[in-house]
């Protein structure tokens, strides 16, 4: 009796996790009470349907040397069995009486089946009325019949039965020995089992309810509930034994626990409370990345620092920093192995060596440190031209300098004039570059220059660069073009240069004696009048300068003879006038002869006090033969018959014509040799008579 008793209070939820499911052992019949003689078989099951090779039975814990399926007994007391694939099934107690009176009841019995308790005599023939008793109390009362009872898992109730019967016309009251219903689990409590057992932080992890139904129960379904502390998981009841939870971490290091349950009958089981401890493995191996890559990051662009560790759980706390600033530049808390930190707008100033830091509570790790450079475009580039001079000269080598102040090496300049490429020079660390040109007068314009770093194109302003030309050596003609020409004839002088920049200054030259100058200021040539005189032959030039040097031009000789072919009619009438003068000579010479008596006496004037100065001829221009009203002059100062005009080449006015003018007659005093002077004087006083008197003056003026 005590072996059954500890057998019985043993027997439920005493199933480890991961133990096999307990086998069933079966009664046939279904009594576990019978009439000595009788035979009761007992058949062990498992949860597998095909038969098994091999069972274990056991009588009052005695191994049984039987090995078969079922076997049949007729002796009292515990039995129990175990197949390979289960363990040792809950023992049965099984009596044999020899009373006239058994109660039975059916096995087996699973807490919230119906029990069904039937009184059976030895003669049932006799019986007239049973009663049925829990705790010695009687619950029913009727002929013949069986009762059903509903105990619990827990029941220490006891029961039994009396029948009245009639023998030899005497009343007798028979009553059973009591009866304890052995009521097993339906399913034993679940056990909750993790897998994995110690899930490494950030990791996943499945808790299982783990129980089971018996062979004769399976249609009878299971709902689980699975606890976090007092925290309910998921949506609560599921029919699925497993919970799946995505990412463990730290603070999940609690107690976990579920739920069993029945849908029908509303059986609930409690499983023991499971201590789940989340390990935690520290940051290591952090690393600092940028994007755009080291190298490549453009001033303006925003630069994206993502640190990152190659190991590590639960929540990290990420850091960032440059070198030289005690603030970090930002911290964020991320339960992940990396995080990543935006700074908008990077400038030449954010430069500078970066790292990051990673840490999950057992101190921070730092990352390597990168060095942060910036890739800044070209500014617009200044372009300056540097002459060894302040003017620029044909024949010079200019500077055309480009710099850009501000650009990341390498900067490509290209130079430019009037829009067509003039060269490029590459500065592979930054700064300006230059390019040498020797000038030529083709090379005046609009200059410029572009630099280029990749990163974008600028264009300097125009400079405007004009190439001055040295003068050619100039060329002189004359015109009208003749080797000779005659007296008082107009000569243009004219002088040209094929080259030069404007404005150029030309000179005018008689055997090196300068006439005079004029000016072009838009360039080409320019030209002097001359009004002609026996005294303007000779050797004539010019010179030209615009001050970068000065040119002569080869001599042009001329020779200026007799009067101009063109003055007959001017010629003409002073041979009239000629005439004319010849007849007043008989009239004059007694006049003549008074002068000399008088000059002789000391009373004339002295010699060549009318000479005039050959200097007078070369400084002074002449602008015609000077009289006052018709009358001739008899004492004026012979002119100088040259007259200087000067004459532009790219000027559109016509040539000024000017008037001739009537012809001037001067008389010149005859002289003749007195008889009663000396030889000598005579000559003399001849020779003071013609010096200064030219016979004929013509001003003949274009």
């Amino acid at each position: 009796m005590l072996l059954w008793l500890l057998l019985l209070i043993l027997a439920p939820g005493q199933h480890p996790a991961g133990a096999l499911p307990k086998a069933l052992l079966l009664l046939k019949p279904p009594w576990s009470t019978a009439f000595k003689g009788e035979t009761v078989t007992l058949i062990c099951k498992d949860h597998h349907p095909l038969a098994q090779e091999s069972i274990s039975w056991y009588h009052n814990g005695r191994h049984l040397e039987n090995q078969s399926e079922k076997i049949k007994i007729k002796t009292s007391g515990y039995y129990s069995c175990k197949t390979q694939r289960s363990s040792l099934s809950n023992p049965v107690h099984v009596q044999f009486l020899t009373d006239w009176l058994i109660l039975q009841a059916s096995h087996p019995v699973f807490e919230g089946d119906p029990v069904v308790l039937r009184c059976r005599g030895k003669k049932e023939e006799e019986i007239m009325e049973k009663s049925y008793y829990k705790n010695k109390k009687i619950i029913r009362s009727h002929y013949n019949s069986n009762i059903t009872v509903y105990p619990p898992l827990d029941d220490d109730s006891t029961y039994h039965c009396t029948a009245s019967r009639e023998s030899f016309w005497n009343l007798w009251i028979e009553t059973s020995n009591p009866l304890k219903i052995q009521v097993q689990e339906l399913f034993p409590s679940p056990v909750l089992t993790a897998s994995p057992s110690q899930p490494i932080e950030g990791s996943p992890m499945t808790l299982k309810c783990e129980t089971w139904l018996p062979p004769q129960r399976t249609h009878i379904r299971l709902q689980f509930c699975f606890f976090k502390e007092n925290q309910l998981l998921g949506l609560g009841w599921s029919n699925s034994p497993e919970f799946h939870i995505p990412t463990m971490w730290s603070e999940d290091s609690v107690a976990y626990w579920c739920l069993a349950r029945t849908t029908t009958s509303r059986i609930m089981k409690t499983s023991p409370r499971s201590q789940i401890h989340v390990q935690r493995i520290p940051v290591s191996d952090v690393n600092l990345e940028t994007e755009p890559p080291v190298g490549q990051l453009i001033e303006g662009e925003d630069l994206v620092l993502i640190c990152s560790a190659a190991e590590g759980t639960g929540t990290v706390m990420f850091s960032w920093h440059r070198e030289g600033l005690e603030r970090s530049l930002g911290r964020k808390t991320r339960r992940a192995l990396s995080a990543e930190l935006r700074i908008a707008s990077m400038r030449e100033q954010n430069a500078g060596r970066y790292y990051c830091a990673a840490d999950n509570m057992d101190g921070p790790i730092l990352s390597k440190r990168i060095r942060i450079t910036l890739r800044i475009p070209v500014s617009r580039p200044v372009l300056t031209v540097r002459m060894p001079w302040a003017q620029a000269v044909e024949g010079h080598v200019v500077e055309l300098l480009c710099e850009a102040q501000r650009g990341s090496p390498p900067i490509l300049y290209r130079f430019y004039h009037e829009g067509d490429a003039l060269g490029n020079s590459l500065a592979p660390s930054g700064g300006g570059a230059s390019f040498n040109l020797s000038l030529t007068a083709k090379h005046s314009g609009n200059y410029s220059c572009e630099a280029n770093n990749s990163l974008g194109v600028q264009r300097s302003e125009v400079v405007s660069l004009s190439v001055m030309v040295p003068v050619s050596r100039p060329v002189f003609t004359l015109n009208p073009a003749v080797a000779q020409i005659m007296v008082g004839d107009v000569l243009e002088l004219r002088c040209e240069v094929q080259r030069g920049s404007p404005p150029i200054l030309y000179w005018f030259y008689h055997e090196d004696v300068i006439l005079g100058n004029t000016s072009a200021p838009f360039g080409g040539g320019a030209s002097f009048n001359l009004s002609l005189t026996t005294e303007h032959s000779g050797n004539y030039s010019c010179g030209a300068d615009n001050g970068l040097g000065a040119q002569r031009s080869e001599a042009v000789s001329l020779n200026v003879t007799g009067l101009s072919m063109n003055k007959v009619t001017h010629i003409t009438v002073g041979v009239f006038g000629w005439l004319l003068s010849m007849l007043g000579l008989a009239a004059t010479a007694a006049l003549v002869g008074r002068f000399r008596s008088q000059r002789k006496s000391g009373g004339a004037a002295a010699p060549g006090a009318h000479r005039s100065n050959p200097n007078e001829h070369q400084k002074s221009s002449w602008s015609g033969p000077s009289r006052t009203g018709p009358q001739w002059p008899t004492h004026s100062e012979p002119s100088s018959l040259m007259e200087l005009q000067p004459v532009y080449s790219n000027a559109h006015s016509a040539r000024t014509q000017q008037k001739a003018e009537e012809p001037v007659v001067i008389y010149s005093e005859v002289k003749k040799a007195h008889p009663d002077g000396p030889a000598g004087e005579n000559q003399e006083a001849a020779e003071d008579g013609y010096e200064n008197v030219p016979c004929m003056s013509l001003a003949l003026v274009y």
